[in-house]
């Protein structure tokens, strides 16, 4: 796209940019996949207002993709829907990306099943992040979903080394994704002891923890540690393995930011984690059977025998996040072009 310098848009005559409705308007991973070549419309709100029928219809002229990724699990089903039909009738380019494919309690499943088939059933262009998660989404809905690499999540800090033998789990209160917090800590402690190793829990706030754990750390059994959000991936440089702990899900953020910063990850059965980066280790966890304890302790010791990875390559992390990027604006352009015959 040739830009005029002095006023920093377009020069006379170049194509205009891609105007994309992101939902949500932003986050780490949306940021990472705009193309340079696209202008992010709309308010910044949350819950976003592309979600909005009315404001929908009122401003459908202003965008030419919408690019739904999460965000919409709020809705009630009959919403979506009509919502889904609303999209369909303003003839509006609609592109998914599939981020998780199961939620955790059997109202939220059915919940997200029917989201998924609401939009999905709309979309012009389906994403997702693995080859198994292609699979399920072909099997269970029929769609044919284009597979991207999950773009770099953090750059390592040059100033902080990784301790051998720590061992890391986010844990907070009880939930459906993780309803037993102390059972998870129990059995990452385990094996972390007979790797020769110690466990430290990462939280947001001390109250958070659930009772269980922070009687743990109160017995000197682990080490509790509270950070912002804003610290996550310098706290997940310093572990040799991080334990993710949930009992559903697809896929994972923080997987990556351990890829980009080095430590290696112990992950649940439920998801497609080891899809996402080979160098994973993975236990018996997950929404039907629950927590296999011995299988995560087994895991986090096997874990810390290995040797600790290296932080993915920043030239490799950076053209792999650039060929995404590139698919983005070839898929935005070509569903632009289809409305523009509309």
């Amino acid at each position: 796209m040739s830009v005029d310098p002095s006023r920093g848009e377009p020069a006379p005559g170049a194509p205009s940019p891609l105007r994309v409705a992101s939902v949500p308007f932003s986050d780490r991973y949306v940021d990472a996949v705009l193309p340079a070549g696209a202008v992010r419309v709309g308010p910044e709100q949350e819950p976003s207002r592309w979600l909005d029928e009315e404001y929908l219809v009122e401003h459908a002229g202003e965008l030419d993709v919408l690019h739904l990724h999460s965000g919409y699990g709020h809705l009630r089903v009959r919403d979506l829907e009509r919502w889904a039909e609303t999209v369909r009738r303003l003839g509006v380019p609609l592109v998914v990306t599939v981020h998780q494919l199961r939620e955790g309690t059997r109202a939220a499943r059915s919940r997200h099943d029917a989201h998924l088939e609401a939009v999905l059933g709309t979309a012009e262009v389906v994403l997702t992040l693995t080859p198994s998660a292609a699979d399920e989404i072909a099997e269970r809905y029929g769609r044919t979903a284009i597979i991207l690499a999950h773009p770099s999540m953090a750059v390592p800090d040059p100033e902080l080394g990784a301790e051998r033998g720590l061992v890391g789990v986010q844990l907070g209160p009880t939930s459906p994704a993780v309803p037993d917090p102390a059972a998870v800590a129990r059995a990452a402690a385990s094996g972390a002891v007979s790797g020769g190793g110690r466990l430290r829990v990462l939280a947001r706030s001390v109250p958070d923890v659930d009772p269980g754990v922070r009687a743990m750390a109160e017995r000197g059994e682990l080490e509790l540690v509270v950070h912002g959000p804003e610290e996550l991936a310098a706290q997940l440089q310093q572990l040799h393995v991080a334990v993710l702990p949930q009992q559903w899900g697809t896929h994972s953020r923080d997987l990556e930011v351990c890829r980009d910063v080095g430590t290696r990850v112990v992950a649940p059965s439920c998801g497609y984690f080891a899809d996402q980066w080979s160098d994973v280790v993975t236990y018996a966890n997950d929404g039907i059977d629950g927590l296999d304890p011995v299988s995560l302790t087994a895991a986090v010791s096997v874990a810390l025998t290995s040797p600790m990875p290296r932080p993915a390559d920043r030239t490799w992390r950076g053209e792999q996040a650039e060929a995404v990027r590139r698919v983005h604006a070839e898929v935005y352009a070509q569903v632009a072009a289809d409305r523009s015959w509309v």
